[in-house]
């Protein structure tokens, strides 16, 4: 088995975004694939961040409970803790990388937590971060 993917907002909005076409798709047969594979990992800021977006920025955003349940099922996606070394090795990141703060904090979850594949539209597709994670964007 290969390492854990690590699932960035984008992919959990498009997934639930009645309105988002082939990413909807994409998006979703991607999630079920990582459930099959037990491979699926997140972080606390990407399911604050589908939250949020879920029931206020989507053109048809979700109400409160669906996005509860949606939010409460990921949960078990989470591997470990955002602490204060995650944050200053996301700081660094940003720093010497010139991520976004927001990227950098994904990027530092994902390293981590071992994950070799960073799913995500934001960062540039086949970018490899610190040797050993691979960012993929999986609408190209």
């Amino acid at each position: 088995m290969t390492g854990s993917k690590f699932v960035d907002t984008n992919i959990l909005l498009y997934a639930n975004d009645k309105t988002a076409g082939d990413k909807q798709r994409k998006s979703a047969d991607l999630l079920k694939a990582l459930w099959a594979t037990h491979q699926g990992t997140l972080s606390t800021q990407v399911l604050q961040e589908f939250f949020y977006n879920a029931t206020r920025k989507l053109t048809l955003p979700l109400n409160v409970p669906v996005a509860r349940g949606i939010f409460q099922a990921y949960g078990a996606w989470l591997k470990g803790p955002v602490t204060d070394s995650t944050i200053i090795g996301a700081i660094d990141l940003h720093t010497s990388l010139g991520f976004s703060f927001w990227d950098s904090l994904i990027i530092k979850s994902a390293l981590d937590n071992d994950c070799d594949t960073l799913y995500s539209e934001d960062m540039q597709h086949g970018q490899l971060i610190d040797g050993r994670l691979t960012v993929i964007n999986p609408f190209i």
